[in-house]
């Protein structure tokens, strides 16, 4: 049973990277279209085509794991949330599962999902363009020893978000951050001395710059929580059927005045902020709590 679990497993795993294949050659061609063409009207068609291309590779995914796993997938909070609109989705994050999850439960719901992304994640095969051709920001993360060496370079990420969010303004989107900065451990929860059971430490700089420079066009901030039975599972295990049940609950939070600041240069906002950030993240542990006691 397990053999076979493994190759069903297999078998969707190189069918999700022939769709991969197929679409992104898509991406390519229409984001070649977008550059060399000048006109606003037809880079705004091209923009929305490329979208479409997107959503349908991750539509087929989705399909797979319909298909060929036996996983249930219990989703509450999505009734208000409309295709139409901005949204910030922040989500904690413990495995890569976490992206086709949230692409499952969204794709078509809401608009496309768009991931600050590591500089670095440009160069994955296929995938590093893909996510450039779809506007994806990428982002350069310096550590305090670098930008104490080259002074130069402070600020930069700030000038990479306000960018992005600008391109973002024309075109409904849902910006997804997860806001522990990294995959959960329990070594780099021991490390960081996390006062949550389940959750890293907050990382806030990221949503409070892009709240900071499209809160105007913001709808709502919508709060994801997910859980799996079992560990942490791996993209191997979802595909050979190997999680049982994944329970996600959904909160829209309001975007209210206090939440829009200078986080940068602003310390009793970015005080304030990282309060509420903090306030949200016990909520969360809570929430993780009970829909660990509800799997079945």
């Amino acid at each position: 049973m397990k053999f076979f679990s493994l190759l069903f497993g297999l078998i969707a795993i190189a069918l999700v990277v022939l769709s991969t294949l197929l679409h992104t050659s898509f991406l390519f061609l229409m984001a070649l279209l977008k550059w060399l063409l000048p006109f606003k009207a037809t880079r705004k068609w091209l923009s929305w085509l490329l979208i479409k291309i997107a959503e349908n590779w991750v539509a087929f995914n989705s399909w797979l794991i319909d298909i060929v796993t036996p996983t249930k997938f219990v989703v509450t909070g999505m009734e208000s949330l409309k295709y139409e609109g901005w949204y910030l989705v922040i989500s904690n994050h413990q495995s890569w599962v976490d992206i086709p999850v949230l692409q499952k439960i969204f794709n078509r719901r809401i608009p496309f999902l768009k991931f600050f992304l590591k500089g670095e994640l440009i160069w994955v095969p296929f995938l590093g363009l893909a996510w450039w051709a779809l506007d994806f920001p990428f982002m350069q993360r310096y550590s305090k020893t670098k930008l104490k060496k080259n002074p130069h370079l402070k600020g930069k990420d700030i000038e990479a978000t306000r960018k992005a969010c600008e391109r973002f303004k024309f075109q409904p989107v849902s910006v997804m951050n997860f806001v522990e900065g990294t995959r959960f451990t329990r070594s780099k929860h021991e490390r960081q001395s996390s006062p949550f059971k389940d959750l890293l430490k907050v990382k806030a700089g990221g949503i409070a710059f892009v709240l900071d420079a499209m809160g105007d066009s913001m709808k709502s901030i919508v709060d994801v929580t997910i859980v799996y039975s079992g560990d942490r599972p791996t993209l191997v295990d979802l595909f050979a059927g190997r999680i049982r049940e994944v329970r996600v609950d959904i909160v829209e939070r309001e975007i209210t005045p206090d939440l829009v600041g200078d986080y940068a240069n602003d310390n009793a906002f970015r005080i304030h902020f990282h309060g509420w950030l903090n306030k949200v993240w016990q909520e969360k542990q809570q929430t993780i709590e009970r829909l660990k006691s509800n799997i079945d």
